[in-house]
């Protein structure tokens, strides 16, 4: 994308905290929405969010005129029957919004509007964002109402649709919602108005918006909500072709088949409630199969969620000052339990006890010099008592050195470094391993429960190097003040060697005199000048050659 985008190519980005939506919002305590699409997506709540669907019905009966699907053989075909409709409409001084799936498709239909003879239109996509501010009510000046191409998106669609005229006075800018109460019923004020409107077919054919959909997308739910963003009076309907990823994919070859028994010429559509019926059961197809994907990734989200969960529980618990020196002090015991069991087992003779080892892993965690200790001659009890008594007196001994405020924050900002970088670490392992989980399928593995293993294992190997960190930087690192710091740095200023350079004085007058060689210049294939008889470069001019 940098390269593309023409800009300098950085490194790769690292993770540093990574979630699905779904686990974000399970987080809530409480979740409720209110939408005119979720009855389609009813099992994906339930299963998910655990949330059930009720469906409200509306108050009055429906009376937007919801036409069938047309259905043409070719894109081509589809793309003259939508710019004939729109300039019927435009005829008639109805505005028109249309929808495409893609900014090229928008783009497109302006090409095509902008043929002879000219349709006056708007293109709102992503591009020209600018443009969806306007008012809707300019389209309407002076009974002009022009088509609007916007960009259709797939997944849901935004209430960006706006038709604006190419007037020559400016679009009256929006205004700001009024929050006066209404002192009249809605009823009172509106009803009698909606009424006359429709009694007009005048008024309601300069006045409704109509509706154009030029393709379906994989999902019920943006077919739906598209109709259902629109004015009342809006009459939607969809042309579609055998072309379309949609019909490509699902259906095209039965439809095929029906066209042609019927005998249909090119330009005619066929229109049916069973071709209106089978495409919505192949975006049933496709929804279905998206939500396959998005389950897929929350069970392998979920892996690492309740690793997310464990570690900002200790990060929270460090914040708040639950885990302090008690929290400390157990991590040492556990480490030192495990240096005991490494190298002075009670399953092992004490005569082949590895004590050179553990007197360096003593250095290396508590910074303890066990070398003057006589841990030959003690057993394993006595020993353990002997080294947590000395790391116990260590460690009591910095307390001493320090403030208990100093000593507790100089904990906190160890145990938060720690816990963030190995985090950090461990996000991009798992990234890692995520990448090439899937080809365990190969060897009849299932990738899940693999990804579940490894993590698991991956998960615990950072925790021990959480702890190993800890507890290192606790007794081999010491807390210092800003004073101290200032000081030290005023120190090391002083003890730092002055480094003077010099040059050879200049002399006034005289320049530098270039180096002249008068020793004549000997060719490759001259004698050698030592009297040899050899050709130059077979005798000392190899040497020069090869130095």
């Amino acid at each position: 994308m940098e390269a593309k985008e023409g800009v300098k190519i950085e490194r790769e980005n690292q993770t540093l905290a990574t979630i699905t939506f779904q686990n974000y919002f399970r987080m809530y305590k409480k979740l409720s929405g209110m939408t005119g699409t979720a009855d389609t997506e009813a099992s994906e709540f339930g299963e998910i969010y655990k949330l059930d669907v009720n469906v409200i019905p509306t108050n009055r009966d429906m009376i937007r005129d919801d036409r069938g699907d047309l259905v043409y053989r070719t894109a081509q075909e589809k793309w003259n029957a939508v710019v004939d409709e729109l300039r019927e409409c435009q005829a008639k001084g109805q505005p028109v919004l249309v929808g495409t799936v893609s900014i090229e498709k928008s783009e497109m239909l302006s090409k095509l509007l902008n043929r002879p003879p000219k349709v006056p239109h708007v293109v709102l996509n992503a591009k020209y964002h600018d443009a969806r501010g306007v008012d809707r009510g300019s389209s309407r000046a002076q009974g002009r109402h022009h088509p609007s191409p916007p960009t259709w998106p797939a997944a849901a669609p935004t209430s960006s649709w706006a038709a604006i005229p190419r007037a020559s006075h400016a679009p009256k800018p929006i205004r700001k919602p009024s929050w006066r109460p209404i002192r009249q019923p809605w009823s009172a004020t509106w009803r009698p108005a909606l009424a006359s409107g429709m009694r007009s077919s005048r008024s309601a054919a300069c006045t409704s918006w109509a509706l154009s959909g030029t393709s379906r997308g994989g999902s019920t739910t943006s077919s739906a909500a598209a109709p259902a963003a629109r004015a009342i009076l809006a009459r939607p309907r969809f042309y579609l072709s055998l072309e379309d990823d949609l019909m490509r994919i699902f259906g095209s070859d039965r439809i095929q088949g029906l066209m042609g028994k019927l005998g249909m010429e090119e330009g005619e559509a066929i229109e049916h409630r069973m071709v209106s019926k089978a495409i919505q059961r192949a975006q049933t197809q496709v929804e279905g199969r998206n939500f396959e994907i998005r389950k897929h990734l929350l069970e392998y989200d979920d892996v690492m969620n309740k690793q997310r969960e464990a570690i900002y529980k200790l990060r929270r618990d460090i914040l708040d000052g639950n885990e302090g020196r008690d929290y400390l002090m157990g991590l040492v015991e556990d480490i030192l339990d495990g240096m005991l069991d490494a190298h002075c087992s009670d399953k092992v003779d004490p005569a082949d006890w590895d004590l050179t080892g553990l007197r360096t892993e003593m250095l290396a965690y508590f910074n303890i010099n066990a070398g003057g200790m006589k841990l030959d001659e003690l057993g394993i009890d006595e020993l353990r008592e002997a080294l947590w008594t000395a790391i116990e007196g260590r460690y009591k001994e910095k307390e001493a050195r320090h403030a208990e405020e100093i000593i507790r924050g100089f904990e906190r900002a160890i145990m938060l470094q720690a816990v963030d970088t190995s985090w950090k670490d461990h996000l991009l392992a798992l990234d890692h391993l995520k990448e090439g989980i899937s080809l365990r399928g190969y060897g009849q593995r299932d990738p899940l429960q693999e990804y579940k293993k490894e993590s698991f294992d991956l998960f615990e190997m950072m925790r021990e190097r959480v702890e190993d960190d800890i507890v290192q930087k606790l007794f081999r690192f010491e807390p210092v003040t800003e004073e101290q710091m200032l000081e030290q740095r005023v120190r090391q200023q002083r003890a730092a060697p002055r480094v003077e350079l010099s040059a050879p004085p200049k002399v006034e007058g005289q320049r530098p005199q270039p180096t002249i060689n008068r020793e004549a210049k000997v060719g490759r294939n001259d004698p050698c000048p030592c009297g040899s008889g050899k050709k130059y470069k077979k005798c000392h001019g190899a040497q020069v050659t090869v130095g």
